[in-house]
């Protein structure tokens, strides 16, 4: 019997994409899943596309929770109290799974006895297609291994909540708050069970690359020293290999 998945998506203006993203999920093999659509104030008019596609979709299983804008935390957190399956999943509204996405992480959690998981992913482009560059997956990490390495990519991040309480998943408001999630789970004792196979695309917008990285340093260091409270020594040392990685993931 197929247990349900919560697929919770922060939505904030992407009506460009959207859609696409919609379609991946009704495209899933693995059927029993709900679609939290968490409407965090778009001003771009992404509700109104949102609307649309349901209405003419008529799918009971994608339910839409508008909210005020208070950023992704806050939305993943509201997705994560209206859920109702014992499985979490999370979607970031412009990525994309692929169709089997969900048929192969449930297996795989349940053969791992998994409260938490990850997959490999693919590099896209603004169109959703596929680069070419995948991103592979260590069988598992532990929380000194995740300080080292943010392999972990929050589209492809599924939590067993018969595993793992819910409150324990509530997202900190402070940027990569993602991550700082991850970290603060695995620093309770659990481990994250890395599936190798590419099952989503990460879809990659524009921008200037030495700002964007600039900003990914500033806020991993920002993680160590406020999130984690290590001290700058201990910072240093896993920003090193964090960066290391990093670079090896986008060349």
């Amino acid at each position: 019997m197929e247990e349900k998945v919560s697929i919770i998506v922060p939505v904030y203006n992407v009506k460009d994409y959207i859609v696409e993203t919609l379609e991946s999920v009704r495209a899933q093999t693995y059927g029993n899943w709900e679609l939290l659509l968490v409407l965090d104030g778009c001003t771009d008019g992404t509700d109104e596309v949102v609307e649309e596609y349901c209405r003419q979709a008529k799918e009971e299983r994608i339910r839409m929770l508008p909210q005020e804008n208070r950023g992704a935390a806050e939305a993943r957190n509201h997705g994560l109290k209206e859920a109702v399956g014992p499985y979490i999943a999370y979607l970031d509204a412009d990525d994309l799974w692929m169709p089997c996405k969900l048929e192969r992480q449930v297996a795989f959690m349940r053969e791992k006895g998994a409260a938490f998981s990850f997959t490999g992913y693919e590099f896209a482009d603004r169109q959703g297609v596929g680069t070419g560059k995948v991103v592979r997956v260590p069988d598992k990490m532990g929380y000194h291994d995740a300080l080292k390495n943010t392999t972990i990519f929050t589209t492809t991040v599924m939590f067993d909540t018969r595993r793992i309480p819910k409150e324990l998943l509530s997202m900190p408001q402070i940027k990569s708050e993602d991550t700082a999630l991850w970290w603060k789970v695995l620093r309770n004792g659990y481990t994250a069970y890395g599936l190798d196979e590419d099952l989503a695309l990460y879809r990659r917008g524009g921008g200037s690359l030495s700002s964007n990285k600039l900003e990914a340093v500033r806020r991993i260091w920002n993680l160590y020293r406020r999130a984690e409270h290590l001290d700058v020594l201990h910072s240093a040392y896993y920003l090193c290999f964090w960066a290391v990685r990093a670079v090896r993931r986008r060349i």
